[in-house]
């Protein structure tokens, strides 16, 4: 299809879309729903995708979920989802771990319970999480005791993140063979009316700088979070569209995977933002322009529906 990027997504172009594609990748939080709310129209067009012989997955960063939660949540909202469509931050850090890094010992971790979960099924125990507040002066968070099982610290979304645990994980990651993993680097955790709260990507960056190491990251827009639905599915990139509301990770994510990329404007970034790095003729910032974009992906509905 010979378009310039950063098309909208209308009347026959969207159909010639469909009929170039097998699979889609959506994020969820801003494409799919807002909050606990179903973005309206998007339940029919995950179902309808399905109903037409799409394969529908589920591509998120968010760390706080399994996928058992993910899929629950979703049913609940309408959608057609199974437990296996999601790919998530803990469950795709959880694969790295266990197949590509072949980890043998503990994992230290500043996350929540869905990291330690998605951990515990695959064989990984892990130490650190929930509260650890802070005792003693200088010297004796210096000489605080570690697990000697550690061979890995990763770094999700921890709401109980403390200087106690930037120690213990400085500590651990001073040996270099210790494995250093962060699930993502999103800095901000957008809310509804125009509200954020700081993100993982905050957590990772002070443990890098503490520990003077740079994190393996899994989340978009790493390649791995591709790599980890192909090796499932098989799926071929020419035939796949990733589906998402942020440039930086969902159209970034496409771009650096050969997939055809989607921008929905229900989430966090606009289309000036789009055209603004489209202008800006700077390789750096192409990689973040989308081929297309609709207002929401119920724009998809009427083409599906005929």
């Amino acid at each position: 299809m010979a378009v310039s990027k950063c098309a909208r997504l209308s009347g026959p172009l969207i159909q010639e879309l469909l009929n170039s594609v097998d699979n889609f990748l959506f994020d969820c939080d801003g494409v799919i729903w807002r909050g606990d709310q179903a973005i309206p129209g998007a339940p029919e067009v995950i179902n309808l995708l399905k109903k037409n012989g799409k394969r529908v997955f589920f591509v998120t960063n968010n760390s706080t979920k399994t996928r058992e939660m993910y899929a629950e949540k979703m049913t609940k909202l309408g959608f057609q989802a199974k437990t296996e469509e999601v790919f998530g931050t803990a469950y795709c850090s959880a694969v790295f771990l266990k197949h590509i890094a072949n980890l043998d010992g503990k994992v230290y971790l500043i996350g929540g319970n869905a990291l330690s979960k998605e951990f515990q099924k695959v064989g990984i125990q892990t130490v650190g999480s929930g509260p650890d507040p802070v005792f003693g002066g200088q010297s004796d968070w210096a000489d605080v005791p570690l697990d000697p099982e550690v061979k890995a610290v990763v770094v999700g979304f921890d709401e109980h993140f403390s200087y106690m645990k930037l120690t213990k994980a400085l500590k651990y990651l001073d040996n270099a063979n210790c494995l250093f993993v962060g699930t993502n680097t999103d800095t901000r955790l957008p809310l509804e009316g125009g509200r954020a709260v700081p993100g993982t990507g905050c957590l990772v960056r002070a443990v890098e700088t503490a520990a003077q190491r740079k994190a393996q990251i899994i989340g978009k827009p790493s390649h791995f979070m591709f790599d980890c639905v192909v090796s499932e599915y098989g799926i071929d990139p020419a035939r796949t569209v990733m589906v998402g509301d942020r440039l930086d990770t969902d159209i970034l994510l496409g771009s650096n995977c050969g997939l055809k990329t989607l921008l929905t404007l229900t989430g966090v970034c606009h289309l000036d933002e789009a055209t603004a790095h489209q202008e800006s003729h700077c390789p750096e910032r192409t990689g973040m322009v989308p081929d297309y974009y609709v207002e929401t992906i119920a724009d998809l509905l009427p083409a599906l529906q005929g």
